[in-house]
């Protein structure tokens, strides 16, 4: 059986912040599970840095793991530090930036098909 989650050893503890590390001026990403159904990737965005408006064709859930980023919601602006989180319904127009380097890790649920 295949694992459905990967790019860490299972069994064993870990810390979500420590997989990605900031670099300046770079957003970098880790995949952890990739389904039809679920998305669980961990980023870490540098100041000012960050992806412009999209939407993802499922429900999409940011918590922020270290530092401070801004969630952009359906043109409303959300600043969240380490330990909030925020959920965008499928279809919404979002975008995220680095206000301080930080960390997320970003979960997108989509219905079965």
């Amino acid at each position: 059986m295949a694992e459905l989650i990967k790019n860490v050893e299972h069994a064993s503890i870990f810390t979500l912040k420590d997989l990605v590390e900031i670099e300046q001026g770079r957003v970098n990403s880790l995949t952890l599970s990739q389904t039809p159904g679920c998305k669980m990737t961990v980023f870490a965005i540098d100041a000012d840095e960050g992806m412009s408006s999209h939407a993802a064709s499922g429900d999409a859930l940011i918590t922020v793991l270290e530092g401070t980023g801004e969630i952009t919601v359906n043109d409303v602006p959300h600043q969240l530090s380490a330990g909030q989180s925020i959920v965008m319904t499928s279809g919404s127009p979002h975008s995220v930036r680095g206000v301080t380097p930080f960390k997320m890790q970003l979960t997108v649920v989509k219905p079965a098909e």
